[in-house]
């Protein structure tokens, strides 16, 4: 599943689109980087050149598109919801100028519960990723490139559309300050903002004396979606047994509190959904297409308390938890134990990437108490020396001596991303099921087609669900099926809903993104095909991707080469012809755990530092998007492996890639002509190696189907 390239930490999608300046070398902070301008490039209507931002039915206009009936239908609803916001603005306890709605959670999760889907709801837009900002007469959307197209078609006239990655769009600051006057006051609700994506934007609108008021006690767009709001996830939480988990608890949290001692920390504090259940060999069903819970973690030298919902925990996992020695508390007590262990005098390790504003702002707040009853007055955070002017980000292993904390990387973030031998068996076991239901699904797919039998992207979606639901532990989709035939296979993160989709066809390409939860292991695969003649040109840009995804598989790398060293071989060959995609090239992915997972990944932005190593698990998925007409992406999960090399040039280790992922890749999509030997002889490779991996978990006219497809591009041609 393609991703926006950017995302370097847990907080990105918060904080994408929030300015910030360079880093000074005062503060080395590897998760900041410079994030790309965001303004819709449009020639305004004067011929002076300027480049503006447009409204998305205008944008719809000029594309020659009408509104969709889901945009057009909510555009009355939209416009009240805007009212009733900004009603709220002047209340006297809430006093502001301006609101800002990003997509995430407390835990700043990529996929969240409805419940929580503010953003959502407000705009209409249904992507994963966005920043809206509300002010008193003005409301804009910020996404990137996945969802250009989609945010055209969801948002109604009220809002304007802020296209990420396009040179000379201002990000939300610049935006806020050049749309209000001066001294004005921006809301936020502190528990969905990371401390370093707050600071930062309190830093980036004071250079218009802006204020930032952290609204708490309520967040805004819950006030107004009252009532209809969905209720909050109930579902039971359930151990991960250790034959998948591979580590036992005591051994996980033995190693956390030597991270804590060699930091000389007393406690860390973890937020992170995928990171908790990782801990704690625990998953859940709180939120769509993860296998995780509500929950926060405190890590003490002798204690370990789990703050959720009681009544999540079965006698199962309660006998589980108190095992390995882990207490419960109450989701909604936090706070009041993060205060506690600034009165105790506790030394704090926070992931400020992830921790969300509130809790950091509650930590603070206890520690001045704490040193006013001392006599002494504690810095404030966020206070320079009168000569600086620098935000107050702090880097990896920064101490505030005020604050008594460590701000660092949280401790589980890379030792979840390294993939013990269990784990890895049960990511490869879990692949091939997946594999063998794909090419029953592929099978059935290709029939019905040639038959002429109608079938809309979500009955395809569906068919696919159906399939996988037969393999064995099989739990639930590791995101929404992207089934987008033609013009939607253009729309990176497209989203196919019953009352606007197309048929399948004969008469272009058809691009499937797909994922499933197993309860050993997690899928993530592309596939493009045609069931009819491709074009020339559809044949040279599937073959140009095929070429970068080729040559990323193949890559041999030193140790401690970070990702974004390697993304320009995926992009190369369409380079040659003056082509490319918006979205990263590679992103980790978790073991029975979230499908997006850091700290690494493969991209074009060179800000993530963090080295590739053996264990991680990253996918391999370049692509080619031409808008209106058709899509394009071949992705495969990759597991980074040690090689045997005659040499070792500085005694360094060389790391390659081990194919996880098994399903034929459609050879009449292939130019050949556009191939070289050795490329072609990769695709003779990876076939064979199909057919002897997941023929014999098949039979029948799917076995026939596999076999098919994976003959020698040699006998095709033939």
């Amino acid at each position: 599943m393609a991703i926006e390239a950017a995302r370097l930490s847990p907080s990105l999608a918060a904080a994408a689109f929030l300015a910030r300046r360079p880093p000074p070398a005062l503060f080395p902070f590897s998760l900041r980087r410079r994030l790309p301008l965001l303004r819709t490039l449009a020639s305004s209507s004067g011929g002076d050149g300027r480049v503006v931002a447009l409204s998305s039915s205008e944008l719809r206009k000029r594309r020659g598109l009408s509104s969709s009936s889901g945009a057009a239908g909510s555009a009355t609803a939209g416009d009240e919801k805007l009212r009733s916001l900004r009603l709220l603005f002047g209340r006297p306890d809430v006093g502001i100028d301006a609101y800002i709605v990003p997509s995430q959670d407390a835990h700043q999760s990529e996929f969240i519960a409805e419940c929580f889907m503010r953003r959502a709801y407000l705009t209409g837009f249904t992507g994963s990723a966005g920043t809206a900002v509300v002010t008193k007469d003005k409301a804009a959307l910020w996404t990137d490139g996945r969802y250009f197209l989609q945010a055209e078609k969801e948002l109604s006239h009220e809002w304007t559309l802020m296209r990420s990655g396009n040179h000379g769009v201002p990000t939300t600051s610049e935006w806020l300050n050049d749309v209000l006057p001066s001294g004005c006051r921006v809301g936020i609700d502190p528990f969905l903002f990371s401390f370093d994506a707050a600071e930062e934007l309190k830093y980036s609108i004071s250079n218009k004396n802006h204020e930032l008021v952290l609204v708490g006690g309520m967040n805004l767009v819950d006030e107004i979606w009252g009532e209809a709001r969905p209720k909050a996830p109930e579902k039971s939480t359930r151990v991960h047994d250790i034959k998948y988990a591979g580590i036992d608890v005591p051994s996980k949290l033995s190693f956390i509190r030597s991270q804590l001692a060699e930091n000389g920390c007393d406690a860390l504090v973890i937020s992170m959904l995928d990171e908790i259940a990782w801990l704690l060999n625990m998953r859940g069903s709180d939120v769509p297409n993860s296998p995780v819970f509500y929950g926060y973690l405190i890590v003490e030298v002798s204690t370990a308390t789990l703050f959720v919902d009681s009544n999540k925990v079965s006698e199962d996992v309660l006998e589980h938890l108190e095992k390995a020695g882990v207490k419960l508390k109450p989701y909604e007590t936090i706070v009041s134990e993060v205060e506690r262990l600034a009165e105790k005098g506790a030394k704090v390790w926070l992931d400020s990437s992830s921790v969300n504003a509130a809790i950091v702002s509650a930590f603070k707040s206890s520690c001045d108490r704490q040193m006013k009853k001392k006599g002494k007055v504690g810095k404030k955070v966020g206070e320079k020396e009168a000569s600086s002017d620098e935000p107050t980000t702090r880097g990896p292993g920064v101490e505030d001596g005020a604050l008594n904390a460590v701000f660092n990387v949280s401790p589980v973030t890379l030792a979840k991303s390294v993939k013990n031998e269990a784990e890895i068996e049960g990511m490869k076991n879990s692949h091939l099921r997946d594999a063998a239901a794909l090419a029953e699904f592929w099978c059935w797919l290709e029939d019905e087609v040639c038959k002429n039998i109608p079938r809309t992207e979500v009955q395809v979606a569906e068919k696919l669900l159906e399939f996988r639901k037969r393999q064995d532990g099989f739990i639930e989709t590791s995101f929404d099926t992207i089934s987008g035939y033609g013009a939607n296979g253009s729309i990176i993160h497209y989203r196919p809903t019953p009352e606007n989709c197309s048929s399948v066809g004969r008469d272009n390409l058809f691009l499937l993104d797909s994922g499933a939860q197993y309860i050993d292991g997690t899928t993530d695969i592309t596939r493009t095909v045609h069931f009819g003649e491709p074009s020339p040109r559809q044949k040279e840009c599937f073959t140009r991707v095929l070429q970068g995804h080729i040559a990323l598989d193949q890559a041999v790398f030193p140790e401690r080469t970070p990702g974004f060293v390697l993304d320009v071989l995926a992009r190369s060959s369409l380079w040659k012809i003056g082509l490319d995609y918006r979205h990263g090239t590679g992103h980790g992915v978790g073991a029975a755990l979230n499908v997006h997972e850091g700290p690494q990944s493969i991209s074009y932005r060179y800000g993530n530092l963090t080295a590739l190593q053996k264990g991680m698990i990253v996918s391999n998925e370049p692509g080619y998007y031409e808008d209106n007409s058709f899509g394009i992406r071949i992705e495969n999960l990759l597991l980074i492996k040690e090689l045997n090399l005659a040499n070792s040039f500085g005694g360094i280790s060389y790391l390659g890639f081990e194919k996880l992922t098994f399903v034929p890749i459609q050879s009449k999509l292939i130019d050949t002509s556009i191939l070289s030997p050795s490329e072609i002889n990769w695709v003779n490779d990876y076939h064979e190696e199909v057919w002897e991996k997941v023929s014999p978990l098949l039979s029948g006219d799917s076995r026939d189907w596999l076999w098919k497809n994976t003959r020698p591009l040699l006998d095709v041609t033939q």
